[in-house]
């Protein structure tokens, strides 16, 4: 059956459609456009909504994830990626999937002084922590509120060590604090890039910093001595698959010592968002686009199956692969993350040991 497409384009944003919203029974819908005397007036600014959650540090134990724990000071982004994961996370809010994950953005400003908290915690064992487990830490509303800088200040002064995954050059501003970071092996980045084709990154990606200016970022941050790791995520066939050797080419000239990369995945409410906006801005290879990301998830557009998931399998999957080996074995051989020091975490004296 044909994918029946909403041809409205809304320039600057990713997903060009609010799904329905699963928990929500209700909604607004426009049926009779010609009973309207004027325009359904939709507000396309970015708003903001505070939430003081009572913990702010997420575990998961997916064997997929080299990591257990992340925060994520921010729900919802506005950089407006039409591949994000974290969009289906958004209709646990009340929201969309859609429009909405780019437009109604979820602060939590107490995070620095929950992460305070759980640093101080009885018998707590330091463990690494990643800064974007789900949405960028460095989303524009950051450059304004700091929330992110304030968590780094407490990473430094705990000697506690922590992973950062971003594609936003605002990570440049907390420069000072990343290499102090990594000078006592606290640190590790990952800088995103998807495309260095600009054409297709203003498409896949509408409120990012251009490829080349995470490349610059890459440099910047190598120069201080602080270890950036490049994550070519996620590969689309038919879109950028094609990219990834150059994308670890210019990434290690630029001093990456590490990649890491993932297979698109559609689950949930991504798959319509994702086919809408393919539709509408590759008509012309649209089929074979989805029927390649078919290919590697079992002939369905996701898939959640651990172990695969996030890698994919079949003939697709396989040839993304060894590019990828290729690649790496070529650039990036001989280089890799340092380990972190767990030794140096330093909890307050006196720390919290009882609740009375």
């Amino acid at each position: 059956m044909a994918f029946e497409v909403n041809q409205e384009f809304f320039k600057g944003r990713g997903a060009q459609v609010n799904t329905h919203n699963k928990f929500i029974q209700n909604q607004y819908v426009l049926e009779h456009l010609e009973g309207l005397d004027e325009p359904l007036l939709q507000n396309k600014k970015t708003q903001f909504y505070s939430e003081s959650p009572k913990t702010i540090v997420s575990k998961t134990k997916s064997p997929d994830i080299s990591h257990g724990d992340s925060i994520n000071p921010y729900q919802g982004c506005e950089h407006g990626c039409i591949y994000c994961y974290a969009r289906n996370s958004h209709e646990y809010y009340g929201f969309s999937a859609g429009l909405d994950f780019e437009r109604k953005i979820i602060v939590k400003k107490n995070a620095p002084q929950l992460l305070e908290e759980y640093f101080n915690k009885r018998k707590y064992k330091p463990s690494p922590i990643v800064l974007s487990g789900n949405t960028d830490c460095y989303q524009p509303i950051e450059r304004e509120l700091e929330i992110t800088r304030s968590m780094l200040k407490l990473f430094l002064q705990y000697k506690h060590p922590v992973s950062i995954i971003t594609k936003n050059n605002l990570v440049l501003r907390d420069i000072d604090l990343l290499e102090e970071l990594a000078k006592h092996h606290l640190l590790h980045v990952n800088i995103s890039i998807t495309t260095l084709d600009e054409q297709l990154r203003q498409k896949l990606e509408p409120r990012t910093v251009t490829s080349s200016g995470r490349l610059t970022v890459v440099q910047k941050l190598t120069e201080k001595g602080i270890p950036v790791r490049v994550m070519t995520a996620p590969i689309i066939p038919g879109l950028n698959s094609n990219e990834v050797p150059a994308i670890i080419k210019a990434a290690a000239n630029r001093g990456a010592v590490a990649a890491g990369f993932t297979i698109v995945r559609l689950n949930g409410s991504i798959g319509e968002i994702f086919t809408d906006w393919l539709y509408k801005t590759f008509p012309d290879r649209a089929e074979k686009v989805l029927n390649q990301i078919k290919e590697c998830h079992d002939g369905n557009l996701n898939d959640s199956e651990f172990g695969r998931r996030m890698i994919g399998e079949g003939q697709v999957a396989e040839s993304i692969h060894q590019l990828y080996r290729i690649a790496c074995n070529k650039y990036l051989e001989g280089r890799d993350m340092p380990a972190y020091d767990l030794t140096q975490f330093t909890p307050k004296k006196g720390r919290q040991t009882t609740l009375f």
